[in-house]
């Protein structure tokens, strides 16, 4: 008879419980066309759905009054704080705003997990597909400049070599990840910002400074998260452009995009095709490149598939075939030219990823592996001015291949308290294996880097207000390195364990105004980065960098505070952000030229520990959008990079008369201040105006004098790159759209014009923009 009683108490308590729910439903719209695929949740709790294709939605929700988000990408949020009655159907519709600032983005680069860009803890910038458009960027490497504290630069008139700077730091110092996953290695930093194509990222997540140790502590700089495109619904777009770099120069490229999603929403797929062919650039008509010849051909998928309603398999794959040549006489063959550097690279990104949450998404748990394997044929020389036997024979012998295979694989798990604080933990596998011979110069980088890194954060949330992220990665890396050049060898062996703990603080101190701050600790064991991994041309002698005997580790203490202030006066939608950064570097990895000829003639450097070094600034950023049709923004950095002892750059080896040590208080290609412009201008329905530029301040660059050997230190020139794009879009039939576009990059030629020349010039010696005054025409249609 008590059982009885019992069930009965159980039964009627759970059918108490269902009476105490109501039901909301509605639509997500936004200029009067359904949204789909919107996020509604209740604000501060577990509750929530996505909409379907068609924008609809519908809730099951205690009774009581609660304040219910809508969310979409792209979108302002909308918040609605509602009564609701048990057992009582609602109909609550919500109209979304565009978010031309990118103000109320999600995120995963902040915390590994979804959040909301606003409170993410630590600043998070995303570039999307939409400012890409407007400054007509066809690679990776193109789009980047257009964030504050962000700078890619080029390196050589060769091979193109290309890096991206964060807060002043070189490239090394800069983590890429693909898909949150960092399987872009050093060798794909050499070339890899110019391989991957626009047309295959959704959105690009930065965050500067350390705050993000969760991704890996060489993660000194920040993070540079490429998230490729996910299929959301059923489209299909082909698009061409055609550029002319200073009238005389071709630059092609075709791009293929399209998506399939099925009806329940529980698979679907892309597929992405891309062709480009440019032409080599000669800027002062000594008939050697300042911009290289270039062919990419890709071709990439990503898949979803949901098992159930609380999983998700994903999985990528990206196929990359790029070619590129400079130096001169490109129809010959390499042998026959005074100076050719030839790559042809193939490259394979993939990976797979499984996704398990429960019904309130209070527990994730993710399991994921991928991998990056690359096959570079290579040349680097030339005749070098001479046509005897001997040159000949070093000539052919320029000939060299790498092999680079790139793996991560672990698991992360989180769990959400009833609070909001969220736990996050996780371990993760990384492998690097580089081969990278050239036997006619006895080059061998032969390098295996293994690591395994435990890490864990907290995010606390002991008021609304306020939300602390506490974190730590421990990382037990392990390098096993041989490297030689003609008669010289080097090794790293390292088997060490290292803790980077982080910690950042987020303050609400009112609605619109934000307060930021950080401290972040990172580390990077010697071994060969993408720097060393670059061979360039000096005086008609190729110059190799190898790791000296006896490097240590560097250390890093980062420190970030910032103020962001965002707010909404009726349509007009404001931010500003100011932001101090401080980043300490002890025993820094510095690549000194030993002014050591080796046996051959070529040009010996040496990656060594400098004494320390600093880097501080501040990064400003504004941006208004009075309207939907009308939005600018602007940014600032002003810094400093400052060793903290003299540094030696080139160290004379006493045979040359008159020959000196150069040395140096800051670092190289630094400059001290730097920013860009954004403005978007949509003068009608059917045509759209885009002005965009990026300012490179002065700055110091080496450049070797061929004649002598010595290295001058240059001030370079200020330059401004600016962009204007014209972009005309109609609809010749229902569910077919065109768009028209037109403009000029560079408008005012803003480029170097003191490169060196002939054979024997030194191809390191390049700044400033990526090329000339450049006109451009492009064509794309599709369902889109």
């Amino acid at each position: 008879m008590k059982k009885l009683f019992y069930l009965l108490i159980l039964v009627t308590s759970i059918s108490s419980a269902q009476e105490r729910q109501g039901t909301v439903s509605g639509t997500v719209t936004s200029n009067g066309k359904v949204l789909p695929f919107a996020s509604i949740y209740i604000k501060n709790g577990s509750i929530g759905t996505d909409a379907d294709i068609n924008g609809n939605y519908q809730l099951e929700i205690p009774e009581g009054t609660i304040t219910l988000v809508a969310q979409a990408q792209g979108y302002r949020s909308q918040n609605k704080k509602i009564e609701v009655i048990a057992n009582r159907k609602q109909t609550i519709n919500f109209t979304l705003a565009e978010d031309a600032l990118g103000l109320d983005q999600v995120v995963v680069s902040a915390t590994r997990n979804r959040i909301s860009k606003k409170n993410a803890p630590v600043i998070v910038n995303v570039l999307s597909p939409k400012l890409f458009e407007a400054t007509q960027s066809i690679s990776l490497a193109d789009g980047l400049n257009y964030q504050p504290g962000v700078r890619v630069e080029t390196n050589c008139q060769n091979c193109g070599f290309t890096q991206v700077r964060l807060n002043g730091l070189g490239g090394e110092y800069t983590q890429i990840l693909l898909n949150s996953r960092p399987v872009f290695s050093a060798l794909n930093g050499v070339y890899g910002l110019e391989q991957i194509p626009i047309s295959t990222i959704e959105r690009v997540e930065v965050v500067r400074s350390g705050g993000s140790a969760l991704f890996g502590s060489n993660a000194i700089a920040g993070t540079v998260n490429v998230i490729t495109k996910e299929p959301i619904n059923d489209s299909w777009e082909v698009s061409s452009n055609f550029a002319l770099i200073d009238g005389t120069t071709t630059d092609r490229n075709v791009n293929l995009n399209a998506s399939v999603v099925s009806e329940d929403l529980a698979s679907g797929v892309t597929v992405y095709g891309i062709f480009r062919d440019r032409d080599t650039y000669d800027a002062n008509g000594d008939g050697f490149s300042e911009i290289t010849k270039l062919t990419n051909n890709s071709l990439g998928t990503k898949v979803f598939l949901r098992p159930s309603d609380n999983s998700r398999i994903s999985f990528d794959f990206t196929g990359i075939r790029e070619y590129r040549r400079g130096g001169e006489r490109i129809d010959l063959a390499p042998q026959f030219t005074d100076i050719t550097e030839e790559l042809d690279h193939n490259t394979i990104f993939t990976g797979l990823d499984y996704e398990l949450w429960d019904d309130e998404r209070k527990n994730t748990g993710s399991a994921y592996i991928s991998v990056q394997h690359t096959n570079r044929d290579s040349y680097y020389g030339g005749l070098s001015g001479g046509r005897t036997q001997a040159d000949s024979i070093a000539a052919n012998s320029a000939f060299g291949n790498t092999t680079d295979l790139a793996v991560v694989s672990g698991t992360k798990y989180s769990h959400n308290f009833n609070n909001n604080d969220v736990f996050t933990t996780g371990v993760e596998y990384q492998l690097n294996k580089t081969n990278d011979a050239t036997a006619g110069y006895n080059r061998i980088v032969d390098q295996e880097v293994n690591s395994i890194g435990l890490y864990g954060q907290y995010e606390w949330k002991p008021i609304n207000n306020f939300t602390a992220l506490v974190g730590a990665r421990l990382d037990h890396v392990k390098v096993d390195g041989f490297y030689s050049i003609q008669d010289i060898e080097r090794s790293s062996q390292i088997d060490e364990t290292v803790l980077s703990p982080r910690i950042t603080i987020l303050y609400d101190i009112t609605d619109d105004l934000q307060f930021r701050g950080g401290y972040a600790r990172g580390f990077r064991a010697p071994q060969a980065f993408n720097e060393d991994l670059h061979i360039s041309s000096v005086g008609g002698e190729q110059q190799f960098v190898i790791l000296s005997e006896d490097l240590e580790n560097e250390f890093s203490n980062a420190y970030t505070a910032s103020l962001n202030f965002t707010k909404d006066y009726n349509k007009v939608q404001t931010s500003f952000l100011v932001e101090g950064f401080y980043t300490s570097l002890k025993n820094p990895f510095t690549i000194v030229s030993t002014g050591t000829s080796l046996p051959n003639g070529s040009i010996l450097e040496e990656s060594r520990n400098g004494s320390g070094a600093y880097v501080a600034g501040t990064n400003l950023e504004f941006g208004v959008s009075p309207s939907t049709a009308l939005m600018f923004q602007a940014g600032a950095t002003i810094q400093q990079s400052i060793y903290k002892e003299d540094q030696v750059l080139f160290e004379a080896d006493g045979n040359v008369p008159g020959e000196e040590d150069v040395i140096l208080d800051e670092f190289l290609r630094s400059p001290n201040v730097y920013g860009f412009l954004n403005s978007d201008w949509s003068i009608n329905d059917a045509l759209n105006l885009d002005v965009t530029g990026s300012y490179t301040g002065t700055m110091i660059a080496p450049r070797v004098i061929s004649e002598s050997g010595f290295i001058d230190l240059v001030d370079t020139e200020a330059f401004l790159d600016m962009t204007t794009k014209i972009t005309y879009h109609f609809d010749p039939i229902e569910n077919f759209h065109m768009e028209i576009s037109g403009g000029v990059q560079n408008l005012f030629d803003s480029y170097q014009d003191d490169f060196d020349r002939g054979p024997f010039r030194d191809s390191d010696y390049i700044y400033g923009p990526n090329r000339p005054r450049t006109v451009f025409v492009g064509l794309k249609f599709g369902d889109f």
